[in-house]
């Protein structure tokens, strides 16, 4: 166990973090991510309507057209463009939940109360449980109703010991799998279910971090802040045409002004990926040369790890724009310079339930 964001975390169980992280790779995990905050959004029309439009002057995503039963990922900005959190936004048809970092619940919040007048913002008391993995839809399909073809980012309500609980089909690991919001009294017989069916383990933070970092997913406070824009964290996508210059609907959300430009021109920094030679892997906060010796720091690494899927070590930079694309890359560990050479991301291929075919 660890200390994180104000709650006691399992890094790993009984297995281990490497037989955890090939579970969800190979057949399912579950994750305990209660940590995180779900805050829900209610306007007095009982629709989610207006909510929906309020919230496009804080998140530079496309949610007036985000239809009831499907949830989007956005970004909270600052007024200087730099990234306040990163949340997914639920329609839930009469109301809108945010689920939101946990490190940033409180200050989201907050700042959320300030920003809107006329919607009441509640934050919820109840479990967030992820199973993820290729066999997970099998897996919870075995203990409660999934509706058909329940497709990536689709949300549903199910039951589970006749209670209520609200399914996404999202994940933080690349894989199929799902998010799961339910009562805090049933939340230890629902993850004590799916573990005595025998095909899936629990797993902790560790291998949660390597799974995202595979993946090629971010995350907060590391890879992106409220120092770094959209573009500088090269997550240009979670912006689309419509909220961009010549859009529609185009700015109208805070940090717009620069946010905007960026995205047109190009930031002075961006982030890519990169493999490490096997050994010791470069982590956060490892600065980034042009040379092997002297030459000049140009980035440094967001995060860093071992990927037991692609055999070295693998890592996200944020480096200065001209590097992004040709030149030498060293990472100075443990007072020596190790090469890195650029990488596609996702190291490890997406593997979300798009729909056609089998949903469960």
């Amino acid at each position: 166990m660890a200390p994180f964001a104000g709650y006691m975390m399992p890094l790993n169980y009984g297995d281990g973090a490497l037989k955890e992280h090939m579970a969800c790779r190979e057949g399912a995990a579950i994750f305990d991510v209660s940590h995180m905050a779900q805050l829900d959004i209610t306007h007095a029309s009982g629709t989610a309507s207006p909510i929906l439009a309020a919230l496009e002057g804080l998140i530079p995503a496309n949610l007036i057209d985000l239809p009831a039963g499907k949830q989007r990922y956005g970004l909270f900005l600052n007024a200087q463009g730099g990234i306040i959190d990163d949340l997914m936004v639920i329609n839930a048809g009469d109301y809108v939940r945010l689920v939101v970092n946990a490190a940033c619940a409180e200050k989201d919040q907050n700042w959320l109360q300030a920003q809107l007048s006329g919607f009441k913002i509640t934050r919820l008391q109840r479990a967030l449980v992820a199973v993820q993995g290729p066999a997970a839809a099998d897996v919870v399909a075995a203990h409660i109703l999934l509706p058909e073809n329940m497709a990536f980012m689709g949300v549903a309500t199910s039951q589970f010991a006749e209670q209520d609980i609200q399914l996404s089909r999202s994940g933080y690991t690349g894989e199929d799998g799902f998010e799961i919001s339910l009562p805090e009294d049933i939340a230890e017989a629902f993850v004590t279910a799916l573990c005595d069916d025998g095909r899936v383990k629990m797993a902790g933070l560790v291998a949660r971090d390597s799974l995202r970092l595979e993946a090629g997913l971010c995350l907060y406070g590391q890879d992106m802040d409220e120092n770094i824009s959209v573009a500088a964290a090269s997550l240009e996508w979670a912006i689309p045409k419509i909220r961009r210059i010549g859009g529609a609907r185009a700015g109208g959300f805070i940090g717009a002004e620069h946010t905007l430009p960026e995205l047109q021109d190009g930031a002075a920094m961006c982030r890519i990926g990169v493999l490490a030679p096997k050994g010791v892997p470069p982590r956060s906060g490892a600065l980034i040369f042009d040379a092997e010796t002297d030459g000049n720091q140009i980035g440094l690494v967001t995060s860093g790890a071992p990927s037991p899927c692609v055999g070295q070590p693998v890592a996200m930079v944020r480096v200065v724009g001209e590097a992004a694309i040709d030149g030498p890359l060293f990472a100075e560990v443990r007072g020596k310079r190790l090469a890195l050479e650029r990488a596609k991301m996702p190291f490890v291929a997406h593997r979300f339930y798009r729909g056609g075919g089998k949903g469960a």
